[in-house]
């Protein structure tokens, strides 16, 4: 059974935008064809609970439709940061060629060591909620009670705002 999935993508290393655009390419390919694939416009943010002098990341929210399990997904999306040269040395939140993070998975809530769903930090990312309410603004994920877009204008005011760097890519 196919399932409608949203994926947040980021990248702070290398040519930002080819790692963004080759990570939606490979998503394009594991989602389910003819059906529709969403993709929301690339801001640039300032780190988020980075190490000092991290540089800014190029995010965004692709939304595709996926059959298989949410863990059969994870597995797909770290091998997708693999291939794109991500490299995990324990550092909490270093800079990364690519981070593709599952937002959601259908209408399932899921509580596994390695996967939470929907994402934890989720309503607490302006760097998430922003794109994902150009493709889902009216969604309600398990567990919340309101929409993403609601969630999105619930957000503290001092967060920095989000710089729009491409609308179409």
């Amino acid at each position: 059974m196919a399932v409608r999935t949203a994926i947040a993508l980021g990248s702070n290393l290398g040519d930002r935008l080819a790692h963004l655009q080759a990570a939606r390419d490979r998503l394009r390919n594991i989602a389910v064809e003819d059906e529709d694939f969403q993709q929301a416009a690339i801001y640039q943010t300032a780190p988020v609970a980075c190490p000092d002098d991290s540089p800014d990341f190029l995010n965004t929210v692709v939304e595709i439709c996926f059959e298989g399990s949410a863990s059969e997904l994870l597995e797909l999306t770290q091998q997708i940061e693999a291939d794109l040269g991500r490299v995990r040395d324990g550092t909490p939140n270093a800079p990364r060629t690519i981070d593709v993070d599952i937002l959601y998975f259908g209408d399932q809530a899921v509580s596994q060591p390695s996967l939470e769903l929907p994402h934890p930090r989720l309503a607490d990312r302006r760097f998430v909620l922003e794109p994902l309410a150009e493709i889902a603004p009216g969604l309600h994920l398990p567990g919340f009670n309101q929409s993403i877009a609601s969630l999105l204008e619930d957000l503290p005011a001092e967060d920095p705002p989000l710089e729009l760097h491409l609308a179409e890519w």
